[in-house]
Formats: C-alpha cells, sequence, structure tokens
C-alpha cells in the first residue's frame, strides 16, 4: 500500500464540509444571554440542544464550539452507532439487572431514531442498519464475547447471534476471520454528516451557535458564565459537552484517560469489495484490546481504526491529536493482514483524534460541585455515536427538572475517588497514570502481536498486559 499525503481533516470532515452549504457560523462577539449554554458542538451537545428544545420550544439555547461543529470526535470517529449490549455485564454491575436492561434497550432505540431523525429531516448521513460483527481475528481472541453474551442471556436477551468461521468469512470476504458474534440493530453512518446535519437543523430551531469560539474559562459565579477568546455567555445553565477537552478541569481529569483512536481509508474500490462479497454496511470489530474497527463506505472505500494511540499526560490535549494519524502504517498494516487481497490498494487519509475513556468505559453525566446550573456529560469511551443521542434525553430531563423515565436513569456521576456512592476506581494521579499507561500499552501490543503469529506471549508480557483497566482498552467504532 502506498501512503499519500492526507489532509488535515478527516475523510468524513473533508467530504461535509466541501458541501456548498457549509460555511462555518461566525465566532462569539462580545457579551450574550441565554437560558442554556451548551459548550461543544459535537453529537453530544447538538443532540441536547434538539431535546431541550423539543421539550420546551421558548428556550433560548446557544452553543459554543472551539473548532467547527463536528470538528472533534463526532467527525472523525468509525461512524458506529452501536447498543450498550456490548457493556451488558458493567450495566448489571451498575445498576441491577432490571435497569441494565431497560437501559441497553433504550440504547438500541436511540439507534432506530436516529435513523429516522436522518429521514424526517433530510440529512443523507449514509445511514445503514446492517449491524455489527464482534469477531475473533487470532485463536486468542475466539469466545472473548461470551462473557457479554451470556449476562444478556441471564436477563432474557439475545441481542448476539453466534456465527462460524465459515459465516464470518463470508460476510466480511477476510479469510483470516475466526468467529464471531452478530448483534442486528446497530448502524453505520457517515459521521460528520450527521453532526453538521444536527447542526443545521439546530440553527432552523433557533440555537444561536457560535463557531471557532473556544472556552477559554467557566466562571462559577451565580449565574455561571462561560467565556471564549472574544466574548462571553452567562447563562442560567452550562451544560459541558467537551468529549477528551473535559480533563481541563481539574476536579474531573482523574476521571479520564485521553487516548487517541486511528483511521486510515483507502482509495473507492466497490468492484473488489462486491468481489469478496462485503457489499453491506456492516461494522466489524475485533476482540483484541487495542482493537480493530472497520466498515466500507458508501462510495467503496474501506475506512479502517484502530486504538491504543497517543496517551495524553494530565489530560492534557495538544496538537498530537489532530491531524494526520502517527500510526497510519500501522494501521494500514493490519487493514493487509485481515485483507490480504487489498495488498495492492492504495491509502489516500489518514487521520488521529482524543477519546475520554473512564474505567467503566460508560459516560459520565453529572453536576460541578453538586450544582444544578452547572451539569456535564462525557466519556463515551469510543462509543458515542449512539448513546449519544440517549444521553441527550437524560441531561434535558434532569436539566429541566423532569420527572420522567429519562431523568429516572441513574448513570454513574464520577469515580470512588469524587463520589462514594459508585464503586468504581478513578485512575492513578500523574505521572503515574501516563508512565503506567505507557507501559501497558506497549505490553498489550506485544502479546497480540505474538498471538497474531500463533505464539504464545511471554509471562512478563502477559502479566503486564493483564494490568489493562476498561479505561484504557478501546471499545469499537469511534
Amino acid at each position: 500500500m502506498t501512503l499519500v499525503p492526507p489532509e488535515r481533516r478527516s475523510l468524513w470532515l473533508e467530504e461535509a464540509l466541501a458541501l456548498p452549504d457549509e460555511e462555518s457560523r461566525p465566532p462569539l462577539q462580545g457579551e450574550t444571554r441565554a437560558d442554556i449554554c451548551i459548550v461543544g458542538g459535537g453529537y453530544a451537545g447538538l443532540w441536547t440542544a434538539l431535546r431541550l428544545l423539543e421539550l420546551e420550544p421558548a428556550l433560548e439555547v446557544t452553543v459554543v464550539e472551539a473548532d467547527v461543529c463536528g470538528g472533534g470526535a463526532s467527525g472523525r470517529n468509525g461512524g458506529f452507532a452501536l447498543s450498550w449490549w456490548a457493556k451488558v455485564a458493567t450495566l448489571v454491575k451498575l445498576l441491577g439487572p432490571e435497569e441494565a436492561r431497560r437501559v441497553a434497550s433504550a440504547s438500541v432505540d436511540s439507534i432506530r431514531d436516529i435513523g429516522r431523525f436522518c429521514e424526517e429531516h433530510a440529512i443523507d448521513a449514509h445511514y445503514r442498519a446492517d449491524g455489527w460483527l464482534w469477531s475473533a481475528t487470532s485463536a486468542a481472541q475466539v469466545g472473548a464475547w461470551e462473557d457479554t453474551v451470556s449476562a444478556a442471556e441471564a436477563l432474557g436477551v439475545s441481542p448476539f447471534r453466534r456465527l462460524e468461521r465459515d459465516e464470518v468469512a463470508r460476510v466480511t470476504g477476510s479469510p483470516v476471520q475466526l468467529a464471531g458474534v452478530f448483534e442486528e440493530t446497530a448502524a453505520s453512518v457517515q459521521p460528520a454528516l450527521l453532526a453538521r446535519g444536527l447542526r443545521r437543523v439546530a440553527l432552523e430551531r433557533g440555537v444561536r451557535i457560535f463557531e471557532h469560539s473556544p472556552m477559554t474559562a467557566l466562571e462559577r459565579s451565580r449565574p455561571p458564565k462561560v467565556r471564549t477568546t472574544r466574548g462571553a455567555v452567562r447563562a442560567d445553565t452550562v451544560i459541558l459537552a467537551l468529549n477528551a477537552w473535559i480533563a481541563q478541569l481539574r476536579e474531573l481529569r482523574r476521571s479520564l484517560v485521553v487516548v487517541a483512536s486511528d483511521m486510515v481509508a483507502t482509495e473507492p474500490i466497490p468492484e473488489r469489495l462486491a468481489e469478496l462479497g462485503w457489499t453491506s454496511g456492516l461494522c466489524v470489530s475485533d476482540a483484541r484490546l487495542l482493537v480493530d474497527y472497520y466498515r466500507r463506505t458508501s462510495d467503496g472505500r474501506i475506512a479502517w481504526g484502530k486504538g491504543g494511540g497517543n496517551l495524553a499526560f494530565s489530560g492534557r490535549v495538544g496538537t498530537r491529536f489532530d491531524g494526520s494519524s502517527p500510526r497510519a502504517a500501522a494501521v494500514a498494516a493490519d487493514l493487509r493482514r485481515i485483507y490480504p487481497q487489498l495488498r495492492d490498494t492504495r491509502i489516500t487519509h489518514s487521520w488521529t483524534g482524543p477519546i475520554d475513556r473512564t474505567t467503566t468505559a460508560l459516560p459520565y453525566i453529572g453536576r460541578l460541585e453538586g450544582r444544578d446550573d452547572l451539569q456535564y456529560v462525557y466519556g463515551f469511551s469510543g462509543n458515542g455515536v449512539g448513546p449519544t443521542h440517549l444521553t441527550a434525553r437524560i441531561v434535558a430531563s434532569r436539566v429541566l427538572r423532569r420527572d420522567d423515565e429519562w431523568a429516572s436513569i441513574r448513570l454513574p456521576e464520577r469515580p470512588s475517588g469524587f463520589f462514594p456512592r459508585n464503586r468504581m476506581g478513578a485512575f492513578p494521579p500523574e505521572p503515574f497514570s501516563y508512565v503506567g499507561g505507557r507501559v501497558v500499552r506497549a505490553a498489550v501490543a506485544r502479546k497480540e502481536a505474538a498471538e497474531d503469529a500463533g505464539r504464545q506471549p511471554g509471562r512478563i508480557v502477559r502479566g503486564l498486559a493483564g494490568l489493562a483497566p476498561a479505561g484504557l482498552t478501546p471499545t469499537r467504532g469511534r
């Protein structure tokens, strides 16, 4: 494969921002007032803005975004809209069996609602509800899903269907696939087109959006004020939907780690994919800790991602998390290994981006200092395309003090170091988190390389890799 110099933006954003009606909104100038100010113009922020206005159309809602709407994780992810059935065991531990089943089922409804929203508002986000395959590409990965499948079946549901080697190879077109489970409710989207579509609908409904307006300070006055480089918004309620950038808040910093996920995209090869039998919008990810996730695009490319990239020291999200991927060659090598038939296919794009990983790989929804006027949502851990729609309902109901089915969903607010009721741990302080994360990540990479080659990893490598917490091991798709 030949790597060609990529654009600074992801393939998705390059396509979306090239559309003729995609002009940036002007930055905030001067001071303004709002009922609700949302910081962050990605999925979490925009879905929340739309849900607030759905419940109370007279609200004055303002969104401030540091880049362009969708410029963060919402425009760089793999485009997998997945449910929380893959996290059902964790949901049961945190919420109990009945509530876990309700929340996982609601996450499925969100995927379908996204499709209906796109249809209703003529958002051509390339939505395809063709499911998700959780696969094994080495013998060590086979059966990695069994605990999850069993946890779901204990609740009386069977969202996963086991596939044997022949069927997995047939639906993916790869001779390397060994086994897997299929979850039919998942969908794929062109993520930046979805984000920009949400932006358009939000503007049509009266949301004031200021792009190129990074938050420089959060004044915790009453009412609070959000300061940007050129202006400020004073609002009755501030909602922080900052994704990985929320690590700039000191009291939340140890509740997440910021880790990069990297992607490449091939040139369009629809005829060759058809020859392989890969014609659907199926989302695929394997069972390794440094996950490979991939899907075909509407124009016949392969979009291929790999988790476990750069780690941020003390949550500092700098320029290393923007632009082309520093691991493009390694990510492309994984594509070649799984699809040896496509060794000569050209890579045309690569990009990277930060992910906000929590210890449970589930988001936190809560209040700064216990204040109702300072709300936050973050920690989607690489799986936010679908769940941001669900969390928007939860956040909106809490902000508006509604006594409904959404306000009653009690996802954890923060890890136990900050919020003792929840049985979760915070990440270690720096420099231990950063140094330890790098050591463990390197061990995981060596372990999985040995397993790919059919070798048994060494005892020390296995031991170090076993220290990887859930928050450091990427989930699939975003």
